[in-house]
């Protein structure tokens, strides 16, 4: 909590989570027109669109020695990989087993700490990391195929890698958000992301990249909308708040905010595409939220004792 503002950033917070949790929606609107890799140009590209037009008003930092592998990896991190194997996840499970899987990112920036920070990892953390775990498998077992869901056991398994790269995107962003503006690292990954995601764009749609005005009719409604919901205010609000609040809070106490996320995305999921979750998923979606409760319980004692 900051002494002025000891509200920002947890407003920030709260508006990344709320939009991340929408975000697994929107896709789903997006993928019933567009392809994965073209979902996710056309919002970056929307999104570095609009970050071109404030980047005079944005305050700069200069790059300090070393600093450019680590602006590298926080883009190849977030967006580029993060997206790559979210957008092909979603095409293959439902909103809300995507969403439940998010919640896990507390736990694996916990364990990126521990591994590469050399921060301490307690037994509980790693008691409720494994019980965590063990929820995702059983989820993606569980999983049905359907009509939004053709296999749902790989595409939660694309899901929890592309939640190894967000916690490691939020590893690295705490390194950074100390010496760069939040907004300034915000437009640098939406650049990163439009130019990544162009080659593979061309590949898989190149028809429409290079005739959109003859596809556009082709395209229903709800996916542009999709899109631009994704690129304007997804992208942007939720990479610049989270940026935003990382600077005034600990990464872990950040990342715990996360916890928020699987239950935005299965409430708009039920609410917006009438999806469900079998009681055996229900169960495993328990199991995930008693591990990382778990684990984060622990952490918070431990940083409360230590005044933070």
């Amino acid at each position: 909590m900051t002494k002025n503002r000891p509200l920002l950033p947890y407003l920030c917070l709260a508006g990344a989570v709320l939009l991340w949790g929408t975000s697994f929606m929107a896709m789903k609107f997006a993928l019933t027109g567009f392809g994965p890799l073209a979902v996710v140009f056309l919002r970056m590209t929307m999104a570095s669109g609009i970050m071109a037009l404030c980047w005079n008003r944005v305050p700069k930092a200069g790059r300090a020695p070393g600093d450019l592998k680590w602006l590298a990896l926080v883009s190849l991190l977030q967006p580029c990989l993060y997206f790559l194997l979210e957008g092909f996840a979603v095409t293959l499970t439902t909103s809300a087993q995507a969403g439940m899987i998010s919640s896990l990112v507390p736990l694996l920036v916990a364990a990126g700490a521990w591994a590469f920070l050399r921060e301490p990892l307690s037994a509980r953390m790693v008691l409720g990391i494994a019980l965590s775990l063990a929820g995702v498998i059983w989820l993606s077992l569980g999983g049905a195929v359907a009509t939004g869901a053709p296999s749902p056991a790989l595409g939660n398994f694309l899901e929890l890698l592309a939640m190894c790269c967000a916690s490691g995107y939020m590893l690295v962003l705490k390194h950074l958000s100390s010496r760069y503006n939040s907004w300034q690292l915000t437009g640098l990954q939406v650049f990163a992301g439009a130019l990544f995601f162009l080659p593979g764009a061309l590949w898989t749609e190149f028809g429409w990249l290079a005739h959109p005005a003859l596809s556009a009719s082709a395209v229903p409604l709800r996916a542009w909308l999709g899109v631009a919901y994704l690129g304007c205010v997804v992208t942007l609000g939720g990479f610049g708040l989270y940026n935003q609040a990382v600077v005034r809070l600990a990464s872990a106490q950040a990342a715990a905010a996360i916890n928020l996320v699987p239950l935005v995305a299965v409430l708009t999921g039920w609410l917006m595409l009438g999806e469900t979750l079998a009681p055996a998923q229900m169960f495993a979606c328990a199991l995930i939220l008693a591990g990382v409760v778990l684990g984060q319980t622990r952490a918070g004692k431990a940083r409360a004792g230590r005044g933070e």
